[in-house]
Protein backbone atom coordinates (compact mmCIF):
# COMPACT_ATOMS: atom_id res chain seq x y z
CA UNK A 1 0.00 0.00 0.00
CA UNK A 2 1.67 3.23 -1.02
CA UNK A 3 1.23 6.17 1.31
CA UNK A 4 -1.10 8.87 0.14
CA UNK A 5 0.73 12.11 -0.49
CA UNK A 6 -0.64 15.42 0.75
CA UNK A 7 0.41 18.84 -0.52
CA UNK A 8 0.30 21.31 2.38
CA UNK A 9 0.44 24.98 1.47
CA UNK A 10 0.71 26.89 4.72
CA UNK A 11 3.04 29.68 5.82
CA UNK A 12 2.68 29.30 9.59
CA UNK A 13 5.80 27.29 10.50
CA UNK A 14 4.47 26.02 13.85
CA UNK A 15 1.34 24.74 12.19
CA UNK A 16 3.38 23.24 9.33
CA UNK A 17 5.38 21.19 11.82
CA UNK A 18 2.34 20.13 13.81
CA UNK A 19 0.32 19.07 10.76
CA UNK A 20 3.16 17.24 9.04
CA UNK A 21 3.95 15.27 12.21
CA UNK A 22 0.31 14.32 12.52
CA UNK A 23 0.09 13.31 8.86
CA UNK A 24 3.15 11.09 9.21
CA UNK A 25 1.64 9.46 12.29
CA UNK A 26 -1.39 8.56 10.19
CA UNK A 27 0.69 7.19 7.30
CA UNK A 28 0.45 10.12 4.96
CA UNK A 29 3.40 11.62 3.12
CA UNK A 30 3.47 15.37 3.13
CA UNK A 31 5.19 18.05 1.07
CA UNK A 32 5.08 21.49 2.65
CA UNK A 33 5.28 24.85 0.95
CA UNK A 34 5.10 28.33 2.46
CA UNK A 35 4.99 30.08 -0.89
CA UNK A 36 2.23 29.56 -3.45
CA UNK A 37 4.56 29.96 -6.44
CA UNK A 38 6.84 27.15 -5.24
CA UNK A 39 3.85 24.95 -4.44
CA UNK A 40 2.41 25.54 -7.90
CA UNK A 41 5.74 24.68 -9.55
CA UNK A 42 5.98 21.41 -7.63
CA UNK A 43 2.36 20.53 -8.31
CA UNK A 44 2.65 21.28 -12.02
CA UNK A 45 5.53 18.81 -12.28
CA UNK A 46 4.25 16.08 -9.96
CA UNK A 47 0.47 16.51 -9.70
CA UNK A 48 -0.14 12.79 -10.23
CA UNK A 49 1.69 11.96 -6.99
CA UNK A 50 -0.73 13.89 -4.81
CA UNK A 51 -4.02 12.69 -3.36
CA UNK A 52 -5.16 15.90 -1.71
CA UNK A 53 -4.19 19.53 -1.06
CA UNK A 54 -4.55 21.42 2.20
CA UNK A 55 -4.52 25.08 1.27
CA UNK A 56 -4.31 28.05 3.59
CA UNK A 57 -5.93 31.12 2.08
CA UNK A 58 -3.83 33.76 3.81
CA UNK A 59 -0.63 33.36 1.80
CA UNK A 60 2.03 35.80 0.62
CA UNK A 61 2.51 36.59 -3.11
CA UNK A 62 -0.78 35.28 -4.41
CA UNK A 63 -4.46 35.18 -3.54
CA UNK A 64 -5.42 31.80 -2.06
CA UNK A 65 -8.48 31.52 -4.28
CA UNK A 66 -6.39 32.16 -7.41
CA UNK A 67 -4.01 29.43 -6.32
CA UNK A 68 -7.01 27.16 -5.69
CA UNK A 69 -8.23 27.69 -9.27
CA UNK A 70 -4.78 27.08 -10.74
CA UNK A 71 -4.41 23.78 -8.86
CA UNK A 72 -7.86 22.54 -9.88
CA UNK A 73 -7.17 23.46 -13.50
CA UNK A 74 -4.07 21.23 -13.63
CA UNK A 75 -5.88 18.28 -12.08
CA UNK A 76 -9.21 18.03 -10.33
CA UNK A 77 -7.75 17.16 -6.95
CA UNK A 78 -9.60 17.34 -3.61
CA UNK A 79 -8.74 20.54 -1.75
CA UNK A 80 -9.37 21.37 1.89
CA UNK A 81 -9.24 25.10 2.50
CA UNK A 82 -7.89 26.11 5.87
CA UNK A 83 -8.11 29.69 6.95
CA UNK A 84 -8.44 32.18 9.76
CA UNK A 85 -10.83 34.12 7.52
CA UNK A 86 -13.89 32.70 9.15
CA UNK A 87 -16.54 34.80 7.51
CA UNK A 88 -19.33 33.02 5.70
CA UNK A 89 -18.67 34.86 2.40
CA UNK A 90 -15.27 33.23 1.99
CA UNK A 91 -16.68 29.90 2.99
CA UNK A 92 -19.44 30.07 0.38
CA UNK A 93 -16.99 31.25 -2.29
CA UNK A 94 -14.65 28.36 -1.44
CA UNK A 95 -17.41 25.81 -1.83
CA UNK A 96 -18.65 27.43 -5.03
CA UNK A 97 -15.17 27.03 -6.49
CA UNK A 98 -15.30 23.35 -5.61
CA UNK A 99 -13.58 23.09 -2.23
CA UNK A 100 -14.08 19.67 -0.66
CA UNK A 101 -13.96 20.95 2.88
CA UNK A 102 -13.27 24.07 4.88
CA UNK A 103 -11.49 24.31 8.21
CA UNK A 104 -11.42 27.48 10.25
CA UNK A 105 -8.28 28.18 12.22
CA UNK A 106 -7.43 27.37 14.88
CA UNK A 107 -8.29 23.71 14.43
CA UNK A 108 -7.11 20.45 15.90
CA UNK A 109 -4.81 18.48 13.53
CA UNK A 110 -6.82 15.37 14.42
CA UNK A 111 -9.88 16.99 12.84
CA UNK A 112 -7.91 17.64 9.67
CA UNK A 113 -6.92 13.96 9.53
CA UNK A 114 -10.55 12.88 9.92
CA UNK A 115 -11.63 15.16 7.12
CA UNK A 116 -8.82 14.04 4.82
CA UNK A 117 -9.70 10.40 5.44
CA UNK A 118 -13.39 11.04 4.83
CA UNK A 119 -12.74 12.83 1.53
CA UNK A 120 -10.33 10.20 0.23
CA UNK A 121 -12.77 7.46 1.15
CA UNK A 122 -15.74 9.26 -0.33
CA UNK A 123 -14.81 9.87 -3.90
CA UNK A 124 -11.15 9.98 -4.61
CA UNK A 125 -10.01 6.48 -3.88
CA UNK A 126 -9.91 6.00 -7.62
CA UNK A 127 -7.74 7.69 -10.15
CA UNK A 128 -10.02 9.15 -12.78
CA UNK A 129 -8.51 10.54 -15.94
CA UNK A 130 -10.39 12.71 -18.38
CA UNK A 131 -9.09 12.83 -21.94
CA UNK A 132 -11.25 14.54 -24.47
CA UNK A 133 -14.62 12.76 -24.35
CA UNK A 134 -13.26 9.80 -22.39
CA UNK A 135 -13.40 9.37 -18.64
CA UNK A 136 -11.17 6.57 -17.40
CA UNK A 137 -11.33 5.07 -13.93
CA UNK A 138 -8.14 3.03 -13.71
CA UNK A 139 -8.82 1.38 -10.37
CA UNK A 140 -12.34 0.23 -11.22
CA UNK A 141 -11.34 -0.53 -14.81
CA UNK A 142 -14.18 1.46 -16.29
CA UNK A 143 -14.10 3.66 -19.35
CA UNK A 144 -16.86 6.09 -20.24
CA UNK A 145 -17.43 7.82 -23.56
CA UNK A 146 -19.74 10.84 -23.19
CA UNK A 147 -20.96 9.33 -19.90
CA UNK A 148 -21.80 5.95 -21.44
CA UNK A 149 -19.76 3.05 -20.13
CA UNK A 150 -17.83 1.21 -22.86
CA UNK A 151 -18.09 -2.58 -22.94
CA UNK A 152 -14.54 -3.78 -23.54
CA UNK A 153 -13.57 -7.44 -23.67
CA UNK A 154 -11.07 -8.49 -21.00
CA UNK A 155 -8.14 -8.30 -23.42
CA UNK A 156 -9.24 -4.95 -24.88
CA UNK A 157 -9.41 -3.51 -21.36
CA UNK A 158 -5.91 -4.82 -20.60
CA UNK A 159 -4.46 -3.29 -23.76
CA UNK A 160 -6.33 -0.03 -23.22
CA UNK A 161 -5.14 0.33 -19.61
CA UNK A 162 -1.58 -0.56 -20.60
CA UNK A 163 -1.60 2.28 -23.13
CA UNK A 164 -3.23 4.67 -20.66
CA UNK A 165 -0.72 3.91 -17.92
CA UNK A 166 2.05 4.70 -20.41
CA UNK A 167 0.44 7.76 -21.87
CA UNK A 168 2.41 9.44 -24.67
CA UNK A 169 4.90 6.55 -24.66
CA UNK A 170 5.27 4.04 -27.46
CA UNK A 171 4.38 0.46 -26.50
CA UNK A 172 5.68 -2.16 -28.89
CA UNK A 173 3.48 -4.99 -30.10
CA UNK A 174 5.86 -7.41 -28.31
CA UNK A 175 5.22 -5.62 -25.04
CA UNK A 176 1.48 -5.51 -25.64
CA UNK A 177 1.60 -9.30 -25.96
CA UNK A 178 3.92 -9.72 -22.97
CA UNK A 179 2.18 -7.39 -20.55
CA UNK A 180 -1.37 -8.62 -21.13
CA UNK A 181 -2.92 -12.07 -21.08
CA UNK A 182 -2.22 -12.51 -24.78
CA UNK A 183 0.27 -15.24 -25.62
CA UNK A 184 3.83 -14.02 -26.19
CA UNK A 185 3.80 -15.24 -29.79
CA UNK A 186 0.52 -13.51 -30.66
CA UNK A 187 0.57 -12.39 -34.26
CA UNK A 188 0.85 -8.70 -34.97
CA UNK A 189 -2.35 -8.64 -36.91
CA UNK A 190 -4.25 -10.08 -33.91
CA UNK A 191 -2.96 -7.20 -31.81
CA UNK A 192 -3.85 -4.74 -34.57
CA UNK A 193 -7.34 -6.20 -34.64
CA UNK A 194 -7.76 -5.65 -30.89
CA UNK A 195 -6.54 -2.08 -31.30
CA UNK A 196 -8.98 -1.43 -34.10
CA UNK A 197 -11.84 -2.81 -31.94
CA UNK A 198 -10.77 -0.50 -29.12
CA UNK A 199 -10.61 2.45 -31.50
CA UNK A 200 -14.07 1.68 -32.76
CA UNK A 201 -15.48 1.58 -29.22
CA UNK A 202 -13.85 4.83 -28.11
CA UNK A 203 -14.91 6.57 -31.30
CA UNK A 204 -11.37 6.99 -32.61
CA UNK A 205 -10.79 7.33 -36.32
CA UNK A 206 -7.89 5.13 -37.43
CA UNK A 207 -7.07 7.50 -40.31
CA UNK A 208 -6.89 10.52 -38.04
CA UNK A 209 -6.68 9.15 -34.52
CA UNK A 210 -7.05 11.52 -31.59
CA UNK A 211 -6.35 8.84 -28.97
CA UNK A 212 -4.41 5.83 -30.20
CA UNK A 213 -1.64 6.53 -32.64
CA UNK A 214 0.09 3.83 -34.69
CA UNK A 215 3.85 4.06 -34.66
CA UNK A 216 4.87 2.41 -37.90
CA UNK A 217 6.85 -0.80 -37.50
CA UNK A 218 6.83 -0.60 -33.69
CA UNK A 219 3.47 -0.42 -32.00
CA UNK A 220 1.10 2.11 -30.53
CA UNK A 221 0.86 5.00 -28.16
CA UNK A 222 -2.03 6.70 -26.44
CA UNK A 223 -1.78 10.42 -26.95
CA UNK A 224 -2.98 13.10 -24.61
CA UNK A 225 -2.36 16.62 -25.82
CA UNK A 226 -4.41 18.24 -23.08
Amino acid sequence: MHHKKILLIEDDTDLQKLISEYLHDYNFCCEIFSHPIDALKEYTLNYNQYSLVVLDLGLPQMDGFDLFKSLKKIKNIPIIISTARDDIGNKIYGFELGADDYLSKPYEPRELILRIEAILKRNYNTEKIKINKLLIDIEKEQVFLKNQEIEFTKIEMEIFLLLIKNINKIISRENIAKLTSLKNDTKNRTIDMHISNIRFKIDDDSKEPIYIKSVWGIGYKFINDN
